[in-house]
């Protein structure tokens, strides 16, 4: 490159007519821009955008050369994020990756024309109407769905071989989030069959976690169940510590709740979900449309047990759930 530009600086110092000279490299990528818009935080505890970004560099893509990422989080107060979606929209970007379920609705409400990718949902997207079916989404919008509500046999037979003599049982969820009624239902119908009794509290925000604490501290539950949802697992910490003072077993649908101190779970494996959401990315980036790409279930599921919270509440687990664990919170 050096020598070429010798010989056009002196082709023109003899006044010699030559070609333009040009470069020989190839023309730059074109950086495609992402918005992220979560119902979370950007703390360094949240993984979500890491996972993802981890997802992008899996299929090519490289943050700062080939790819721009727009973050906007809400940090838990969801009214904000119509306002942080319509941010993204007028940038505008290529293409708008969602965490959370009220983040995937402020997406969609925002724009019709940008792709749009959903993750980290708490709910049933054909059943919310978030997309016209899982097969042939419609619209501009397609992603992951998290949820197998047919596992709750599963967990609370879990929860069982943990406490053989619980009768009672608090289930948190949120109300406004309907396939939390959903959740509700199938838990329910699950514990009857084993002889459990259930009572659903509902959480959508800090004051309504107060409301239900205080319920359950009325009730007197020998376990406390949790539904998914994004609020349930922004404030998965404070439900955990509060059931480990009061000496509850914790049953939750996914590793992040143990994580926080939850005493088991079975679930999807959210980190996978979030590394896959860059495939969907990269195919719209190629020009597929999000209507024709359809909504995937999970098809990985892991089971995790917390031993210190096990050991905190005096339970002995079983040795066979323990080998069985795909995870081990020590």
């Amino acid at each position: 490159m050096r020598r070429r530009s010798a010989i056009c600086i002196a082709a023109v110092a003899l006044g010699l007519f030559v070609a333009p000279c040009t470069a020989t490299a190839a023309p730059a990528t074109k950086a495609f821009r992402i918005g992220w818009l979560g119902q979370g935080s950007p703390a360094p505890s949240n993984r979500d955008a890491g996972d993802f970004e981890q997802g992008l560099r899996d299929v090519g893509y490289t943050k700062g050369q080939n790819v721009v990422i727009e973050y906007r989080y809400a940090d838990g107060n969801v009214e904000r994020l119509a306002l942080l979606a319509t941010e993204l929209v007028r940038l505008p970007v290529d293409v708008i990756v969602t965490s959370g379920e009220q983040a995937a609705f402020a997406a969609k409400r925002a724009t019709r024309d940008i792709p749009i990718v959903a993750t980290d949902l708490g709910l049933d997207p054909v059943k919310a109407g978030l997309v016209a079916s899982l097969g042939r989404p419609g619209g501009n919008i397609t992603g992951l769905a998290t949820l197998s509500d047919d596992l709750w046999p599963k967990r609370l037979g879990l929860l069982k071989e943990v406490t053989p003599r619980a009768s009672r049982l608090a289930v948190l969820g949120n109300p406004a989030n309907s396939s939390n009624a959903s959740c509700f239902e199938e838990i329910k119908a699950a514990a009857s069959a084993t002889g459990l009794r259930t009572r659903f509290l509902g959480v959508s925000d800090e004051k309504t976690l107060a409301e239900a604490f205080a319920g359950i501290l009325n009730e007197r539950p020998e376990g406390l169940v949790i539904c998914w949802d994004s609020v349930t697992l922004v404030h998965a910490k404070a439900i955990a510590d509060f059931a480990l003072k009061q000496r509850l077993p914790t049953l939750a649908p996914l590793k992040e709740y143990v994580e926080a101190g939850a005493l088991l779970s079975f679930g999807a494996r959210l980190p996978a979900q979030r590394r896959r959401t860059a495939y969907y990315v990269d195919k719209i980036l190629k020009g597929a449309k999000p209507a024709d790409l359809p909504v995937e279930r999970p098809t990985l599921f892991e089971l995790v047990v917390n031993l210190p919270t096990a050991k905190a509440l005096g339970l002995a687990l079983p040795a066979a759930l323990v080998v069985l664990a795909d995870v081990i919170v020590e």
